[in-house]
């Protein structure tokens, strides 16, 4: 699309306000927010998501309407499973519940920043380097087998890394929180506390996320307004999610499963286009490779929505069957089997 530049500052300026409105109407007052509030915040936000893609589609027509929305749902996908992340950080730290939303707020806009920033190196390269879409593609693989073979299986060193640990070393931190505070004042000394840990930690994670998700959406979508968009609309409520969906993360046993199909499907989306694109002298002698099929939006859409779907049931049908018979989600027993003391 050839979107003005004053689209795209009124863009910015829509989002960075919604950050401010959220910053200033939820999270400047600690609070536990409730499943009321956290569904239509939530609920909100998605519909925001939605609307904006209409206006996309009517004013960018039906191919940019339908990347947009293909890239919007895989990257909401790629958000609730980071989900499993913040969990595990969140606990790792024993951040009190109430704080929490002021540390996901945060760790939405450390994300926003990288994933810009992440967006127009990636515009540059993929406009002067064509050959970029196979190394995309190639990345896309990796990440899908690695996503298969660990499904939701996220290690708790991800929520205490050795940056982290440094730190706590390097930087004299307070043993307990002070409040949201990320300063206090112990002994005459001003110290860090804890909640700076936990927004370094998030804020490293979001990076990590941006260099798994902007390849992705690459490959559905070469248009940086699109990109962008999808990606800023993504993070949009994360942090409503997180409350609403929280009990609910550990039962979704095959989302990583279903993340590594679209990553796959994506990673076979850009190698096509790549040999369409083609300009290295080893593939084909510098020449395009018309025999490559070229995968309709509406294809994509329709694959990335029916395997988010299919993930979604199965790992909710299965994980009830599990507790049923007295088992966690994920197979095992709910409580360690003893002997009877004789």
């Amino acid at each position: 699309m050839d979107v003005p530049l004053y689209v795209w500052l009124l863009t910015i300026a829509g989002i960075l306000a919604l950050l401010v409105f959220d910053f200033y109407s939820h999270v400047r007052t600690p609070h536990v927010p409730h499943i009321k509030e956290s569904a239509f915040w939530s609920a909100f936000y998605v519909g925001l998501a939605i609307l904006f893609g209409v206006g996309i589609l009517v004013f960018g027509g039906g191919q940019a309407g339908g990347e947009y929305f293909a890239g919007w749902l895989t990257e909401k996908a790629l958000s609730v499973d980071n989900l499993f992340v913040f969990l595990i950080i969140m606990s790792s730290f024993a951040v009190p519940k109430e704080f929490q939303q002021k540390v996901l707020l945060v760790g939405v806009a450390i994300a926003l920043v990288a994933r810009g920033v992440f967006i127009a190196l990636g515009v540059t390269i993929i406009e002067n380097f064509s050959w970029v879409f196979y190394l995309f593609g190639a990345l896309l693989f990796w990440l899908a087998w690695s996503q298969a073979r660990s499904g939701n299986d996220h290690g708790a060193e991800e929520g205490d890394s050795r940056l982290i640990r440094i730190l706590r070393r390097v930087i004299p931190t307070t043993d307990d929180y002070h409040g949201d505070k990320l300063t206090a004042k112990v002994d005459g000394k001003r110290l860090f506390t804890p909640m700076l840990l936990v927004m370094v930690a998030i804020g490293l994670t979001d990076v990590l996320f941006a260099l798994d998700s902007i390849p992705a959406i690459f490959g559905l979508t070469q248009d940086a307004f699109i990109v962008f968009t999808a990606n800023a609309f993504s993070l949009l409520g994360l942090r409503q999610l997180y409350f609403l969906i929280a009990g609910l993360l550990e039962r979704l046993i095959y989302l990583g499963q279903g993340l590594a199909v679209i990553l796959a499907f994506i990673g076979v989306k850009l190698v096509f286009h790549a040999m369409h694109v083609n300009e290295l002298p080893f593939i084909n002698g510098g020449e395009h490779i018309e025999w490559a099929p070229e995968i309709p939006i509406w294809f994509s859409l329709s694959f990335i929505a029916l395997t988010i779907a299919v993930a979604t049931v199965a790992s909710l049908v299965v994980s009830k069957k599990r507790q049923e018979r007295g088992l966690t989600p994920t197979g095992e027993p709910k409580e360690p089997v003893t002997a009877d003391a004789e």
